[in-house]
């Protein structure tokens, strides 16, 4: 019969999946500059893939109140998506790997800290939002990454142990809050160097070099 206990994949958004970076900076840079702030391309490469409210307390300091906050991230978002909209391109190896998962019974998920309208517009775009068994957005949990949060929600949604489950990420955040569930991690280095995400169980310079072999060594190891 084989091992019935399922096997996941759950896949990090902006940075992995999609091309995303340039238009999440020039909409930062838009809505902070309104501030008084300059948001350095550093500044965001240090936090990409981390929740609004991390991000904005990040440029505008702790004690920044919440309606502040929820004030910002909807203008920055709808300011991403308008930038966005039709221009969106997934990175190499994306949509071969999340086919090959398909034809291979991986149950998939999308857990990123993005807004669940981001997620939406960009695999809308795509043409795979079919390809994912749920998703599971930023403000569905309580704490961003480096928490597990997000991660162990989809693993429950998807009704997968942690430890059949493997994680797409592109940032040191998101591969800390796969290590911290329990699961194991492929990085890619989209976005930042090989070096910072050395905690992954494999770092790969693109998804082009992942087959579902490599995936089922990595659950089974």
């Amino acid at each position: 019969m084989g091992n019935v206990e399922p096997r996941a994949a759950i896949w990090d958004m902006d940075g992995v999946i999609a091309d995303t970076a340039a238009f999440h900076l020039a909409a930062w840079q838009d809505v902070f500059c309104r501030r008084g702030v300059d948001y350095t391309a550093a500044a965001f490469r240090r936090h990409f893939g981390q929740r609004n409210d991390t991000i904005i307390r990040a440029a505008l300091g702790e004690a920044v109140d919440e309606l502040t906050i929820d004030e910002i991230a909807v203008e920055k978002e709808t300011a991403f998506r308008a930038a966005a909209a039709g221009k969106v391109k997934p990175f190499p190896g994306v949509l071969a790997l999340l086919g090959a998962m398909r034809e291979h019974a991986f149950r998939t998920a999308v857990g990123s800290s993005a807004p669940a309208e981001n997620i939406r517009l960009i695999t809308d775009t795509l043409g795979i939002t079919a390809s994912f068994d749920t998703v599971v957005a930023g403000r569905e949990v309580t704490e961003g990454k480096p928490s597990p949060q997000g991660f162990l929600l989809a693993a429950e949604r998807l009704g997968a142990a942690p430890a059949r489950c493997v994680v797409i990420e592109d940032a040191p955040a998101g591969v800390a809050a796969a290590k911290k569930a329990g699961m194991r991690c492929v990085a890619v280095t989209n976005s930042h160097p090989a070096a910072a995400l050395a905690e992954a169980d494999r770092v790969v310079a693109t998804l082009e070099t992942v087959g579902i072999n490599d995936l089922e060594r990595l659950i089974n190891g």
